[in-house]
């Protein structure tokens, strides 16, 4: 008994706050941390409704039915027991939704798109083209983690431990300013401020400004120096060093979304250089014309290549 009054205590405390009757911190100091912290995300999946997608449309449709039932048993002076049954089925869908990974935040970037984010400390994160970041934003307190598919240079506010993950490799630092790319069996980072700890393939790596360290197909790792204070690409400008050609392409392929048919020539030639994001026909004179390949540019952005 004395559990489901504490039950029915929370529920009104949670409709009441709903209902704008209580301020943030008058139900901070009526619930317990970890029940402020849940309805928090409740308000919030309220709040942001429309990215609800449509294997939970179902399940809201049902709660909106439960929810017009009760509505139509109250009288208009028991608005609050109305709301309550409101708040209870929130609670209901909205744990199931925590269950699914709410709190798992997702950004991507298109075709030539760069995209800047701040993250919960104030550090932050300028993603490149065709990439994407994942991080948990309820852990975020207690484990600075991001997931990286791409390229994206990063500003970290000093703090706990700050961690790049990606499928070839991850990057590790407390507060300091670094690139990475990792792009298929390309991994790379490069330090422009701050120390850097890098691990691929079992093998730890401190970069300190102007070092840069590279991996390509699991080869040997590569340690050299730039002269860069940060990352060409932010300027408008993707700059490569010895990288295999396909490479390029695939970046070209990122930037300009176009589709470059390569099957005829050589993928494996290696380029050093770089070329605009601003016009796609000088980007490929750029890259091609001193590899001797021509190149041909056909409808719906179809890019042949052939040996001259």
């Amino acid at each position: 008994m004395k559990e489901q009054h504490l039950h029915n205590e929370k529920d009104t405390f949670l409709a009441q706050w709903l209902a704008g009757d209580l301020s943030d911190d008058e139900l901070k100091a009526l619930v317990s941390e970890s029940d402020f912290k849940a309805y928090l995300k409740i308000r919030k999946g309220i709040d942001a409704h429309e990215v609800l997608d449509t294997p939970t449309a179902a399940s809201f449709k049902k709660i909106k039915a439960h929810i017009s039932q009760k509505e139509s048993k109250v009288k208009p002076l028991h608005a609050k027991t109305w709301l309550i049954g409101i708040a209870a089925s929130v609670v209901l869908f909205f744990g199931l939704f925590t269950i699914l990974g709410d709190d798992i935040i997702t950004i991507e970037t298109s075709f030539g798109e760069q995209r800047t984010i701040a993250l919960l400390d104030g550090s932050e994160v300028i993603l490149n083209s065709k990439s994407t970041l994942t991080y948990d934003e309820d852990n975020w307190a207690s484990e600075r983690t991001i997931n990286l598919i791409g390229e994206a240079y990063f500003k970290v506010k000093k703090g706990s431990t700050f961690t790049v993950t990606t499928e070839n490799g991850n990057v590790s630092v407390l507060g300091t300013q670094f690139n990475v790319n990792t792009v298929n069996e390309l991994f790379e980072v490069v330090c422009f401020e701050g120390k850097v700890s890098v691990n691929s393939k079992g093998e730890d790596h401190i970069l300190l400004p102007s070092k840069s360290f590279r991996r390509i197909n699991g080869h040997t790792a590569e340690l050299w120096e730039v002269v860069e204070n940060k990352p060409t690409w932010i300027d408008g400008e993707s700059s490569f060093k010895s990288v295999p050609l396909h490479y390029v392409i695939s970046a070209l392929e990122a930037q300009y979304n176009v589709t470059v048919n390569s099957d005829t020539i050589d993928q494996h030639i290696i380029f050093t250089g770089s070329f605009t994001h601003k016009d796609l026909d000088t980007a490929l004179k750029t890259v091609f014309k001193p590899l001797q390949i021509r190149y041909i540019v056909k409808e719906n952005r179809n890019i042949y290549l052939s040996s001259k």
